[in-house]
């Protein structure tokens, strides 16, 4: 154990509280269970280091970092480092890549039960099921969901900002003032290609020259492990998966033909279907639906994004359409808190009540509905009027 408390140490001492992610403050600390999942290098690990150092300074003899993926717990149970832990003070206790580790599930269940005065915090990847795991951890833990960076937090991190949240209502109705109140700290289409382009994963400033790359082996350890082992995903498909990946990220957007599309990649329909269900919850892909109640695994989506405006970037860099830019990084802003459906007039439906077209600055409402729940959300606009809303202020939700 002394080995793992060296090595948390080490990270300990190099992680920046410079910039703190907003999730930090949604977070209730105080619960003896508390998950928080997230697709992989949206800054799960950096949160919980940075929360050690900002809360838990003080009590560092008490408290332990550990990822489940270290080489150690090929030779160590978790339930013996927990025991030796709370004998020796253990009062908190971090607990990384929890999917990595065989039934995880049933070992924190244990946990919580047979140590009442221990603290839990683990993350794990996006495609974590709670309710569904081996050992029900509904009832005992609070489970969070974390993303990449939004616009606003990307200007916080790398321009020295301290710009706040607005919520949806907010924008929608009095986006010409929040405009006006941010333009003089900030010009916001000034970095909004950036962002767009790098800015999603906040790995990017670690090695600038290499984002492509570990953007690259992001989707690749999901495709290779995370989706074999938490989906059994058959690796012999992993290699139709990418090319899957490939021709979602080349449309404009996509709108899939799922008898055509499994035909050219050689899936059967009913796996296809499980697969593309599958990228969703990896967060690699974003599926649309004209109804989103009561999804099923089998159902066919009406349009296909890939999650973010990075991946476009990386997976296919010489095919950018900025029309589907657009509508990635609206639908990926708004997710967080909204449900996003495929809009029978205009490109989305929010919350099944406002309809939005995402367009550049000379985009009209001629495919909207006419009615006071019909919005524009427009690029390369500093300013927006009446239901015309810049594109870049839908950054400003999280």
């Amino acid at each position: 154990m002394e080995t793992l408390f060296e090595k948390f140490q080490q990270r300990l001492d190099w992680v920046e509280t410079r910039f703190v992610r907003s999730v930090m403050g949604e977070i209730n600390w105080n619960g003896r269970l508390i998950g928080i999942k997230g697709a992989r290098g949206v800054g799960k690990t950096t949160l919980l280091l940075q929360y050690i150092k900002l809360r838990l300074s003080d009590q560092l003899d008490a408290t332990l970092y550990v990822s489940l993926d270290n080489i150690w717990f090929s030779h160590h149970q978790l339930s013996d480092l927990v025991d030796d832990f709370v004998k020796k003070g253990g009062k908190f206790l971090f607990l990384d890549e929890v999917h990595r580790y065989p039934d995880w599930s049933q070992e924190l269940k244990n946990i919580y039960d047979d140590y009442p005065g221990l603290q839990v915090v683990f993350t794990g990847s996006s495609l974590l099921q709670i309710l569904n795991a081996r050992a029900d951890l509904s009832r005992r833990a609070t489970v969070y969901a974390m993303q990449g960076l939004s616009f606003r937090e990307y200007l916080n991190m790398n321009k020295g900002t301290d710009l706040q949240t607005f919520t949806l209502d907010q924008i929608l109705h009095d986006h010409s003032r929040i405009a006006r109140q941010i333009s003089p700290v900030i010009k916001p289409l000034q970095h909004f290609s950036n962002y767009l382009k790098t800015g999603y994963y906040p790995f990017y400033n670690e090695l600038p020259q290499l984002y492509f790359t570990r953007l690259e082996e992001v989707v690749n350890m999901v495709l290779d492990i995370e989706l074999p082992q938490l989906r059994g995903l058959e690796t012999a498909y992993i290699p139709k998966i990418r090319q899957l990946l490939q021709i979602i990220a080349e449309s404009a957007p996509f709108i899939p033909n799922i008898s055509k599309l499994s035909q050219r990649i050689g899936i059967n329909r009913s796996t296809l279907l499980s697969y593309l269900f599958y990228l969703n919850e990896a967060h690699l892909i974003r599926s649309l639906y004209r109804d989103a109640s009561g999804i099923t695994r089998l159902q066919k989506p009406d349009k296909l994004y890939l999650d973010n405006t990075n991946m476009i970037y990386a997976l296919s860099p010489h095919s950018i359409n900025t029309g589907n830019l657009r509508e990635t990084f609206f639908a990926n802003q708004l997710k967080v808190h909204h449900n996003v459906e495929y809009a029978k007039e205009g490109d989305f439906t929010i919350d099944s009540i406002h309809t939005f077209e995402i367009g550049g600055k000379n985009k009209s409402a001629r495919q909207l509905p006419p009615d006071h729940n019909a919005w524009i959300a427009a690029d390369d606009i500093e300013y927006g009027h009446d239901h015309k809303i810049p594109l870049w202020l839908f950054g400003f939700l999280y």
